[in-house]
């Protein structure tokens, strides 16, 4: 089981002939990604050699569901062709956007994720990792090398603290790992991957990693406490980070006393979340957390 994202997934890749694009549907297609297509309308009717794969371009997301039977697509578009990317992803109603694209306003995220939610259309990100099923399929560009399938769920603001946080559970492995993206507005939130991981049977346990900036992880908190009964781990990036200084991410700012660490920090916990100072430590409280659970045995 999985969240999102299966082996059965069908993935176009909009914008897979610029040079990102390329890049990445190669390391897709290497992960075992099911990429039926890509979408340039200057290039339609075209194939890309991928390896031993050659891959058709359509014209539409339209023309490629139609001909594929496409059910995700990825968006590596530039930030000024972003948002009609997506609306036209959700007027052809794939189920699943994943926008990796960073530095898009945010009037046009607001706009399409307001857009796709109501043609049913589920945006991961923008400005994301993306997200991956290890061994089943990636849509993005986490690496596919550092982890192995397994029994936890990640949900995540950061893409490198994604990375590390897959790399130091490596000897137990992920049901899926989700970077929702950074920005100020996303289109999936920690929210809804906690909502989808409580109902996954094979997600035993979820690591949250959050960050200054927001109050996502005090909803997400609340969430926890009224919701999710399996066990939740959490990790916040920016305890030393200074007031009022954007710290990587468009939405990591601290104004005053809100946004800050040591206030997520104290709502995750007074959920019941238990909270790592560090990556490492995250790591290490999930061993423990797993260690805790009766039956379990650590690998």
């Amino acid at each position: 089981m999985a969240i999102y994202l299966t082996k059965e997934s069908k993935v176009l890749v909009q914008g897979m002939t610029g040079s990102e694009g390329m890049k990445h549907t190669r390391r897709m297609l290497a992960a075992g990604t099911n990429v039926v297509g890509g979408v340039n309308p200057r290039k339609a009717g075209r194939t890309v050699d991928f390896d031993d794969r050659a891959v058709p371009v359509f014209g539409t997301v339209a023309d490629g569901m139609r001909a594929t039977g496409a059910d995700v697509t990825v968006v590596f578009v530039p930030p000024a062709f972003a948002k009609a990317a997506v609306l036209e992803a959700a007027d052809a109603g794939i189920g699943l956007a994943v926008v990796i694209t960073e530095g898009i306003p945010v009037h046009d995220s607001v706009a399409f994720t307001t857009y796709a939610g109501r043609k049913g259309t589920r945006v991961v990100g923008p400005n994301c990792p993306g997200l991956i099923t290890p061994g089943q399929s990636n849509a993005g560009i986490i690496p596919a090398d550092i982890t192995k399938p397994g029994r936890i769920g990640l949900v995540s603001k950061s893409g490198t603290l994604t990375y590390q946080l897959m790399y130091e559970l490596r000897d137990i492995g992920f049901s899926t790992c989700v970077g929702i993206g950074g920005d100020p507005v996303v289109g999936t939130t920690h929210i809804d991957c906690l909502a989808a991981f409580q109902d996954d049977p094979d997600t035993e346990l979820i690591v949250l990693i959050g960050e200054i900036g927001g109050d996502a992880e005090e909803r997400a908190a609340a969430y926890v406490r009224e919701h999710v009964t399996k066990p939740v781990v959490g990790y916040i990036a920016g305890f030393t980070a200074p007031e009022g200084k954007t710290m990587g991410h468009a939405g990591a700012i601290v104004s005053g006393s809100s946004g800050t660490a040591q206030a997520k920090k104290e709502a995750l916990e007074a959920a019941g979340v238990s909270v790592g100072s560090t990556p490492t430590e995250t790591a290490n409280l999930v061993l423990t957390r797993l260690e805790a659970r009766p039956g379990e045995q650590r690998q």
